[in-house]
């Protein structure tokens, strides 16, 4: 690895999530349209920081517990910005917890996956992992999925694509059930199926970690650098709102960017890995990411909703239900053989993109 990731860490890493969250302060001032591009510009930065600071842990706690502190690090700032958004919003949010999670389902399982994919197929042509570790993650997910994404539309308790409060309820405990189940198998019992089987990954994973103080600095940087990338990208959204409506697009497509500026760091950590020859990094970030993402999001505001009687809309619309069982379809083919080539990363970037061309064009 780089003597910037063991021995110290460099300045601008250091520096971008302080300075980020120090301009986001300033949007009270009032400056105008030039520092809302300032405020862009320095999201940027925080988002490559953050990705710096997710791989000085990854080294330091070791696979797959350094993937699955990014995923989980993420996820939970999410969650509370959902969460802060419901209470704040009321009855007008009943919506928004349902797309928030599609839209980071698609992001994640195509747009993420099938860059890595393809990125590894361009420059390894075959890439391998452990068909043992990701058939795992993809049976919870897809249960998981299914059962608060897809169900709510076909129980008949209320009209409406929503569980009334005794099986939102119990779906929330299995949901929790399931992820809970699945960390401790990632991390405890059969750990050694997320580990890469590469001579070389193996090497380079076991070289001389960070010292205890650079890991502890990085993981506060990289805690504040993730609440200043969901804070701007929250600060920046009636912009992009303004934009969108300029164009004629629809409302959903706030909630996509606002996704791909959130899953951003995690993404281009999963792309690198990937670069590297370390796919099993970029499928336990990834599909990883895309569990907690909907394991962890909707006990939370089931539990929210429940507890300050607000409406929970959790299924999704026809459209969205045949590109989300179509995407998972596609991963479990791409992903059953333990080895990958370009071509499955081609088909699920095709299938984004026609997710994203359907949103905007319905």
């Amino acid at each position: 690895m780089e003597k910037d990731l063991t021995d110290n860490l460099p300045f601008w890493s250091v520096i971008a999530p302080i300075l980020t969250c120090i301009i986001y302060a300033g949007l009270q001032l009032n400056f105008g349209g030039w520092y809302l591009m300032l405020l862009t510009v320095s999201l940027i930065v925080c988002i490559l920081a953050a990705v710096h600071h997710s791989e000085v842990i990854a080294l330091s706690v070791g696979e797959p517990l350094g993937t699955l502190v990014l995923a989980i690090a993420i996820t939970t700032i999410e969650v509370a910005l959902i969460v802060s958004l419901m209470l704040a919003g009321g009855k007008d949010t009943a919506v928004l917890a349902r797309d928030t999670i599609f839209a980071s389902e698609m992001i994640i399982i195509n747009g993420i996956v099938g860059g890595c994919l393809l990125i590894g197929g361009i420059k390894f042509k075959e890439q391998k992992y452990r068909l043992d570790g990701v058939s795992a993650t993809l049976t919870v997910f897809t249960a998981i999925s299914v059962l608060t994404l897809i169900l709510p539309n076909y129980t008949t308790s209320i009209s409406g694509p929503l569980y009334n409060s005794n099986q939102l309820f119990f779906v929330a405990i299995i949901s929790l059930v399931l992820y809970c189940s699945f960390l401790l198998m990632q991390t405890v019992k059969h750990r050694d199926y997320f580990l890469p089987e590469n001579t070389e990954v193996k090497q380079e994973l076991h070289k001389a970690p960070p010292s205890k103080k650079v890991s502890i600095i990085s993981s506060i940087l990289l805690l504040i650098g993730l609440v200043a990338v969901v804070l701007s990208a929250k600060a920046l959204s009636p912009s992009v709102e303004v934009g969108i409506d300029a164009v004629g697009a629809p409302k959903s497509v706030v909630g996509i960017i606002i996704a791909m500026v959130v899953l951003l760091p995690e993404g281009l950590s999963a792309l690198h890995a990937a670069r590297k020859n370390r796919l099993q990094s970029s499928l336990n970030l990834a599909l990883g990411s895309a569990l907690a993402s909907i394991g962890l999001t909707i006990p939370a505001v089931a539990f929210v909703s429940l507890y300050y009687g607000l409406p929970l809309t959790l299924g999704i619309d026809s459209k969205s239900t045949v590109l989300f069982i179509l995407s998972l379809f596609i991963l479990s083919l791409s992903l059953r053989t333990g080895k990958t080539t370009s071509i499955q990363g081609v088909v699920l970037l095709v299938i984004f993109s026609i997710y994203l061309f359907t949103t905007i064009v319905p």
